[in-house]
């Protein structure tokens, strides 16, 4: 699965990316707001309003106009202001405070919300005239919730991720079928979850491994409550598998588990929440791609599962199944998981990220991977 997501550089890219060379001394990091993580491609909010984003531009998920690959943070063509974004898989979503949504990058199956398939390298207005309070970018397709609490999605619907049952693509939003008022939801590979706001957890599409946290491996195109009767206070999710937070803290994750993403101590697939090993609570859990990790209310990082290219920040190359701290010593504020690699910011807003570095989305300036944390480097 790893090599579906990992194509030969064009040789102009590889040209321009293999110039990055290690930087000659410190230079003062861009401040964020927050951070998102695609596959390949990372993008940060400054308090400005403004985005940056950096590493893969194959489909202009970049935003910069640009077809060139970047090692450092770029700056999003647009004269808007946003107040929150979301990295999908090869595009990229924003929010202005007047809560219209703007997308840029791959739209080959409608995900920028725009009804033609073209590539857009800057960023172009979902259609529909609707506002909505927060969106989230997944592989290939884009979910929105309303401030009022309906779920409306567009893009691919081949695993029924949109949560309607007509088949194909949809190129301006639509409702998901049957949903309760959701306060929060989370786009993933052929799959979205979300939570109502009473912490119900209720997830729709592709299940396969077992993501949906249904109790079975029964695709849904309409939402289905995961079970166990869990209060989450927030819920992610990643290619195959998803992880709620209870609002007390505890973490669970559901799905694929061939890498020990469920830090449940296996590589066994679940269908139901497991809770995650080590006795530890957290303050926010994240899903990747074929990784979770946790950020404990004193700022410590945890990870586990998929390693090979660093993205557990450990020191190692080395699987885990169980969380593993991340080094460093940062006291972080927020995570945000790409499909091979992570990235979190501190109190005061400088970025780090750590794991798979190919197109250079950690942010440094190289193109080198890293097992621990480096910091994005101003551009």
């Amino acid at each position: 699965m790893t090599a579906t997501f990992r194509r030969t550089l064009p040789a102009a890219v590889a040209m321009l990316l293999a110039s990055c060379r290690e930087p000659a001394g410190p230079r003062s990091p861009l401040l964020f707001a927050a951070t998102s993580a695609g596959i390949r491609h990372t993008c940060g909010l400054v308090p400005s309003g403004a985005v940056f984003c950096w590493g893969d531009n194959t489909y202009g998920q970049l935003g910069d106009g640009a077809k060139a690959s970047r090692g450092t943070p770029a700056s999003v063509s647009t004269k808007q202001q946003f107040v929150s974004l979301s990295a999908g898989g090869f595009h990229t979503c924003a929010l202005t405070a007047m809560g219209v949504t703007y997308c840029w990058g791959n739209n080959s199956y409608h995900q920028l919300g725009v009804p033609d398939t073209s590539v857009h390298r800057s960023p172009v207005a979902v259609s529909g005239r609707l506002t909505f309070a927060s969106v989230s970018a997944g592989l290939v397709h884009t979910c929105g919730l309303t401030a009022a609490g309906a779920a409306l999605c567009w893009g691919d619907n081949s695993g029924g991720q949109l949560g309607r049952s007509t088949a194909g693509s949809s190129g301006t939003p639509a409702p998901v079928t049957g949903a309760p008022a959701f306060r929060s939801l989370s786009a993933g590979r052929f799959f979205t979850c979300a939570l109502t706001d009473a912490g119900a957890a209720f997830c729709w599409g592709d299940n396969s491994s077992g993501q949906l946290g249904s109790g079975d491996t029964i695709s849904r195109y309409s939402p289905a409550q995961v079970s166990e009767g869990l209060a989450f206070q927030s819920v992610s999710t990643g290619a195959y598998h998803a992880c709620g937070l209870t609002t007390g803290g505890a973490p669970y994750c559901w799905g694929y588990n061939l890498s020990g993403q469920l830090g449940d101590g296996d590589t066994t697939d679940t269908s139901t929440p497991a809770l995650v090993s080590g006795g530890l609570t957290f303050q926010s859990l994240v899903a990747g791609g074929f990784h979770s990790c946790g950020l404990t209310r004193d700022g410590a990082a945890y990870c586990w599962g998929y390693n090979a290219y660093g993205q557990l920040g450990n020191g190692t190359a080395t699987r885990f199944t169980t969380p593993a701290r991340v080094l460093g010593g940062l006291v972080l504020t927020s995570l945000g998981l790409g499909y091979f690699y992570s990235c979190g910011a501190v109190t005061a807003g400088a970025a780090y990220c750590w794991g798979d570095n190919e197109y250079g989305q950690l942010g440094d300036g190289t193109l080198a991977n890293r097992n621990q944390p480096v910091a994005v480097r101003s551009p």
